[in-house]
């Protein structure tokens, strides 16, 4: 459970810790002392968004971090984070660069963050009341309720997978339309590469001859000059160089020293004679040939067009013509392929009705069961003749929720028909209805028993299934008062009995029945303003529900504030 709450720099706060005991917690506190500011801190551990603006004025770093006396959970198991003594989380906003998330002191990311406050939190504010508006949330109630999480999300990936065949098929059919002058089109490219018979690399060749051919003239009276120079005229290089070697070996054979020199000059004669024929034959090879040239041109052209329809270069063109061919082949066999696919789409189609029926029909089977439970938590919240059905409706096609379209039917009044709770619930039934259905989702037994809460008055409340420990109702008392703010304080207490519940309420009756009290009030001093919570026992409690009660102490609100305490008393004895 949450044992402590730490909040610093944030909006009006600038270092508030709150203890927090089992039971039934209960905040009060004047209308903007700061109590919404605690909820909205608690989310930003739970992954809400976050701004900027959150950090208090002057300050460039604002932090939450709360502590909770759970361990060994399994999730941080995981993630290798020791939880034996307790799990701390901690969330930092900054006002410029991004802020950061700890799980006791290793950084994680926000989502890791959220799904393990997630796992020891659940909060219930005014949000999920305005939700209730909407029928479409309604179908997400059921399934919670019916436990149907695993079917419904299996259904969804069935949606999808024939959503996505579809499409295919959908595309295939169009291919089919146009298939005629697609492959006319496509064997007109694919052939007029083909017929180029391109080769990979030939066109740096291509480019290297043509340059070649374009330097004749220069090439060719190097070459002459070069050939002559080393060979062919008079006193030329190999002339000289064997001139020299005559005198180098009379001197070795005077002077063995010589020996040496005259071994790399008889080397490099016959290297000399080699590349003098080289010479010549690149000599005779520099003949002008214009058709070449020509033929080069028309080539190099000729590539330059293909590259400019299929890509930047020859293997891309030899790519596009792959692409085009297996495309071809495609089409070609297109008919084969629409009549496999469809009947694979049959398939699927018939297994996701299969799915959303089976589904449907779980909906049905325990949308009685429902209805039971919530109108006995009703009839525990002050609704002593109210009527709650599930209206359960088949749509024309299956959808990612299934077959299904359900909403809820209300009446507050007997005589008067149920209808769409949209259009019928005012604000403080809205928030009686939500602590009902919260109250089944919450008690997990009701799918086995088919009783309520209210029909079960002497037993527990059992764990959660999502194993939450802390429950947080903001306000869940809205728009109520009297007779009926006390049942609704019955039933918070009663959840209590099992879970740790904190509730921000303005409520004297339900108040009264706090296990922990405790009082949120802002102070001003010299412009600075401030956020404290005060743990309220005795006469201060008296104080407080007694000005609950009138908006002042008086000798009178005093007493009704003793006659309540004392009746919350007795009723837990």
């Amino acid at each position: 459970m949450l044992r402590e709450l730490r909040i610093r720099n944030f909006t009006i706060i600038d270092d508030l810790s709150i203890g927090f005991e089992p039971g039934l917690n209960i905040l009060t506190g004047e209308t903007g002392a700061g109590k919404s500011i605690i909820v909205d801190a608690l989310n930003l551990l739970l992954g809400e968004k976050a701004s900027p603006d959150m950090v208090k004025a002057g300050k460039k770093e604002a932090s939450v971090e709360a502590f909770f006396d759970t361990s060994g959970h399994p999730q941080l198991e995981e993630l290798s984070i020791e939880s034996d003594d307790g799990i701390i989380l901690r969330r930092t906003l900054a006002v410029q660069g991004k802020g950061r998330a700890y799980i006791n002191d290793t950084p994680v990311s926000l989502p890791t963050l959220s799904a393990i406050g997630r796992s020891l939190v659940g909060i219930h504010g005014q949000h999920e009341q305005q939700g209730l508006l909407r029928k479409e949330s309604h179908l997400f109630f059921l399934d919670a309720y019916a436990g149907l999480q695993e079917l419904v999300s299996s259904l969804q990936e069935k949606y999808q997978d024939v959503f996505e065949t579809r499409g295919k098929a959908a595309e295939l059919k169009e291919k089919a339309r146009e298939r005629g002058q697609r492959i006319e089109f496509l064997k007109f490219q694919v052939d007029e590469i083909d017929a180029a018979r391109l080769k990979p690399g030939e066109q740096e060749v291509l480019e290297e001859e043509r340059s070649i051919l374009l330097n004749l003239s220069r090439l060719k009276e190097a070459a002459e000059t070069a050939y002559a120079l080393l060979y062919d005229a008079e006193s030329s290089a190999l002339e000289k160089l064997s001139a020299v070697a005559t005198r180098v070996k009379e001197m070795a054979q005077i002077d063995r020293s010589a020996e040496e020199p005259l071994s790399t000059i008889e080397a490099a004669l016959p290297l000399l004679e080699d590349a003098a024929l080289l010479l010549r034959r690149l000599k005779d090879k520099y003949d002008i040939d214009p058709d070449r040239l020509a033929g080069l041109d028309e080539r190099l052209e000729s590539i330059k067009r293909l590259e400019k329809k299929y890509g930047d270069s020859i293997a891309e063109v030899l790519r596009y013509q792959d692409t085009a061919s297996a495309e071809l082949k495609t089409l070609e066999n297109i008919d084969e392929h629409r009549e496999a696919l469809e009947a694979e789409l049959a398939v699927k189609e018939r297994d996701l009705l299969d799915a959303a029926e089976e589904v449907s029909k779980r909906r049905r089977s325990l949308a009685g069961k429902m209805e039971t439970l919530v109108l006995g938590e009703l009839h525990e919240l002050g609704f002593q003749k109210a009527s709650f059905s599930v209206s359960i409706k088949k749509k024309d096609a299956v959808t990612a929720s299934g077959i299904d379209e359900v909403e809820f039917l209300f009446s507050a009044n007997p005589g008067e028909p149920a209808k769409p709770l949209g259009k019928v619930a005012s604000g403080g039934e809205l928030s009686r209805i939500m602590l009902a259905l919260k109250c089944i989702e919450i008690s997990g037994d009701g799918r086995s028993s088919g009783l309520g809460m209210g029909q079960q008055k002497k037993k527990k409340i059992p764990p959660a299934p999502s194993g939450r420990e802390t429950l947080i109702f903001d306000e869940v008392d809205a728009g109520i008062g009297g007779v009926t703010a006390q049942h609704v304080g019955n039933r918070l207490k009663a959840i209590a009995g099992t879970y740790q519940v904190l509730c921000i309420t303005h409520l004297p009756q339900i108040a009264a029945l706090a296990d922990y009290h405790l009082m949120v009030e802002k102070t001003v001093e010299k412009d600075h303003t401030a956020v404290i919570v005060k743990h309220l026992t005795g006469g201060l409690r008296q104080e407080e529900l007694a000005r609950m009660l009138s908006g002042r102490i008086t000798d009178g609100s005093l007493k009704h504030a003793r006659e309540l305490l004392g009746t919350a008393k007795s009723e837990r004895e």
